[in-house]
This record gives structure tokens, sequence and C-alpha cells, in this order.
């Protein structure tokens, strides 16, 4: 299947974490998923979503809780991470469309998280590292963060953070700036 190149869909996870090592017993897992389709056209940010997952191996330590405001009550009522890939697949056509994230953390976990749950991987394999292309594209010697790569552009952080759908929203802020600057020639 071709790849569609009218959207790009950036996505961030948020998973369980601790204050040191992982508990006995429990694993790294996601429990938020933030989508957001940016038109590749026009570098507008539409539909963005929060999609809530339910752990299925760990629980939600105090840590996460005060990193990313996700409770256990409430990924407790989110959907299986199994129904959160079909989500993907079927809104969003994850499949057929080219995908993005900042860095390739996001990219791992699903991979992971598939293998390990017999999951089929929602994304096909054109990922774009928003986090590598923002450092290349400023002639940076290193990758930056997405709060330090918004200073630079001099824009602030919108909504929450550690909370997927902002972050989503934000990478893709980023990632929209990278596509218009390279076509308009402002670079």
């Amino acid at each position: 299947m071709a790849n569609r190149l009218d959207e790009i869909l950036v996505v961030d996870v948020e998973a369980t974490c601790w204050d040191g090592e992982v508990p006995h017993g429990q694993e790294r897992e996601i429990i938020e998923i933030g989508v957001c389709a940016l038109r590749v056209e026009t570098g507008h940010r539409r539909r963005v979503e929060s999609i809530l997952v339910r752990p299925e191996c760990s629980t939600v330590s105090a840590f996460c809780t005060g990193l990313t405001t996700l409770t256990q009550a409430q990924v407790a009522g989110g959907v299986t991470f199994k129904d959160a890939c079909l989500l993907l697949r079927k809104k969003y056509s994850s499949r057929s469309r080219a995908w993005a994230s900042w860095g390739n953390y996001d990219r791992r976990q699903f991979e992971q998280q598939c293998e390990a749950r017999g999951v089929k991987y929602p994304f096909n394999s054109t990922h774009l590292n928003v986090k590598n292309l923002f450092a290349l594209a400023y002639g940076l010697s290193q990758e930056v963060g997405i709060d330090r790569a918004l200073e630079m552009l001099g824009l602030p952080f919108e909504g929450t953070q550690h909370r997927g759908a902002d972050d989503a929203w934000n990478i893709a802020r980023v990632l929209s700036i990278l596509l218009l600057r390279s076509r308009d020639g402002s670079g």
C-alpha cells in the first residue's frame, strides 16, 4: 500500500514510569497516546486526540502522576492497547500515512509493546524523527527537547507538558514550521 502524503500523524506516548527502577512484576507500558493529524500542504494541525490506554502489567505510580497528571483511575477507564492500535489504524489510516514523533522513544515503545502483546503494529515503516530533523534543519550540534525547540522558534508550549495530546500538538507545530519553511526558503 502506497503512503498517502496528505497528512502526517504526529504521535506522542506517555508510559508508566517510576522514580528509579521498574518495580518487580511491572513493566513500562503505554497509558496515553496523543495523536495530531498535520495537513502537509497547509501545515494546519487538526484532529488532536488523547487516547487513554488501560495498562495490563503495571500501575500508575505517584511519580508518574506527578509527571503526566494521569492517575490510575483515569487510565483504568481507558481502552486496551490492542483497541488503541486498532483505533489508530481505522480512524487515522495509520498504516498508509507517514507518522512522526519527537525522537525514537515512541516508535520503540510501540514496537516493543506490540511484540510483547502480539498486537499488530499500527503504523507503517515511514517514521519521521522530528527531534533529529529540527537539529539538522537548524545546524545544531546535538538534538534538543521540545521545550528548547519551541523557545528557539519564539513560541510558548501550548497545554500541559507530558500529556500525549498536548505534546503531539506542539510537536506538530514544530514539524509544520519545518515543512513550510523548507518550501518558502525562509529555513
